[in-house]
Formats: structure tokens, sequence, C-alpha cells
């Protein structure tokens, strides 16, 4: 389950590579560890353009299950996910690495090491299938509650590829890298995007870094 990503590519190359019309993001500092409910850049379509704005990492839970916000999404046929995967619910989450914890306990830590996936060595940017919608209720710690309406994000999740599987076997998230997966992404009819749930290619990811990171080490130096 992917908890940790980062997005430290500039405003100006995120507008660039997702043709951004509309910016509501402010300024965008580089951000080498998003964690669940941190605000990050998120590009979605509003009145037939493209718009980047800031939203909190979490969807709401299904109200059966209470508990936390919703980082990953992996089951598109249950009910309570089918009414956010209309075009106009979708999003793109921009991101330039993402992370898992290792499996087995380093032996000379005692930790379970904490492992960077990206496209590259150089991180090149990519994004996540994402879906969004508002959310009323509060966001932020019980100790400092922030008042709804809230923008929310989640992202779908699939089968672990290669490079994935032997550090978390149960799934990976959905990447998108070109600009026609983009275009079906966020336009398509579902019967076409879902089709854009599956690994991606292996050669098309690797390890980046392992260790005790909390944050991308090349994206925080």
């Amino acid at each position: 389950m992917c908890n940790l990503y980062s997005i430290t590519t500039n405003q100006a190359a995120i507008i660039a590579l997702f043709r951004v019309i509309n910016r509501y993001v402010g300024n965008l500092p580089p951000m080498p560890g998003v964690y669940p409910d941190f605000p990050a850049p998120v590009v979605r379509n509003t009145g037939g353009e493209r718009e980047l704005s800031m939203m909190r990492w979490g969807m709401p839970p299904p109200p059966r299950a209470g508990g936390a916000p919703v980082t990953n999404i992996r089951n598109t046929s249950s009910p309570h996910w089918r009414g956010w995967l209309r075009s106009e619910n979708r999003c793109l989450v921009p991101a330039n690495s993402f992370a898992e914890f290792a499996p087995e306990r380093n032996p000379d830590t005692g930790k379970k090491d904490i492992v960077w996936f990206a496209r590259s060595a150089a991180r090149p940017l990519f994004c996540f299938a994402g879906i969004w919608t508002e959310f009323r209720g509060d966001r932020g710690t019980k100790s400092k509650p922030i008042p709804g309406p809230h923008l929310v994000f989640g992202f779908l999740t699939t089968a672990a590829n290669a490079i994935v599987e032997p550090i978390h076997p149960r799934a990976m998230p959905v990447i998108l890298t070109t600009d026609e997966e983009y275009e079906v992404w966020l336009r398509a009819p579902w019967d076409e995007a879902k089709a854009l749930q599956r690994p991606l290619p292996d050669q098309a990811l690797q390890i980046v870094a392992r260790g005790d990171f909390k944050e991308d080490p090349a994206q925080a130096a």
C-alpha cells in the first residue's frame, strides 16, 4: 500500500507536461516526502480545461468501514468507488518517485527498509491515475482539526510488476506516462479508461534508493 511518494519537479514543468491551463497552487515547494492527508498538487478537468490545484491525500472511506481516509483504491467494482470513476472525478497525481516498506527487517538496523521506486535514477516526472471529490468533514489531526470542505484525492492500485513484487507483492500504484494515457484517463468513458488499471512494464521502473529514507534522498538533497 503506497503511503509515501515525492513530487519535486517544479510547477512550470508540471504545467508543461500535463498541458495545464489554470493553476491554483500558489508557490509550489519541492515535496520529497508526501504522506497521507498532506496537500499535494493534482491535475483535473474543469470546464473543459486542465487545472492544477492542491488537494489532501485520502478519499472518504466506505461508511461501514470507517477509519482513516483511503489513499489507495483497488476494487473499482465497489459501489463506494463506482460513483467517482466518472471522467469528471478522475485526476492525474504528479510524482517523481514512490516508496514501500520492505517485507523483512534489515539485520543491521532491526527496521524494515523504505524502498523508493522511480522511472529511472533521474526521477523523471510521471503521474498516478487518481480520483478526487469534495469532502465536507474535518481533516488534519484530532487535536488540530481543519474544518471542511476539502478537495481530496486517492489513486488506483493494481497487481505488482516484477520490480515491485519482491518488496510489496500485493499491489503497486497505477502509473501513467504518456500524453495518450493522460487524455484517456481524464476524458474517456470508464469502459475505456479502466484498461489503464494495469502494472507498469517491468523495464519502465527501478529501485532508486533503499534504507531509512522517509523522504526520497535524491529529492531531499
